[in-house]
């Protein structure tokens, strides 16, 4: 049998009550889904799944596009911001 040992981790607060909902959907506590997820990391020796920033995805990029396609062109809405 393995020794276990104890493991402080830092989450914000809103984070880890909606994890703790969703992994006692599942039938799991906190430490069993952050022992799945640490021993499924060792045996791929990754993350085990793709990390992200939406800003760089296909369908935001092709906004962007059409954007500076369109600013390039003169098709644009100026709007001042005025401070008070």
């Amino acid at each position: 049998m393995s020794k276990t040992i104890n493991v402080t981790i830092r989450l914000d607060r809103e984070v880890k009550e909606n994890a703790e909902k969703l992994f006692n959907e599942f039938g799991m506590n906190l430490s069993t889904a952050f022992n799945i997820f640490a021993r499924q990391a060792l045996r791929q020796g990754k993350i085990p799944f793709e990390i992200y920033d939406p800003f760089y995805s296909e369908k935001n990029q092709a906004r962007l596009n059409r954007s500076i396609a369109r600013a390039e062109t003169g098709d644009v809405t100026v709007h001042e911001l005025v401070e008070d």
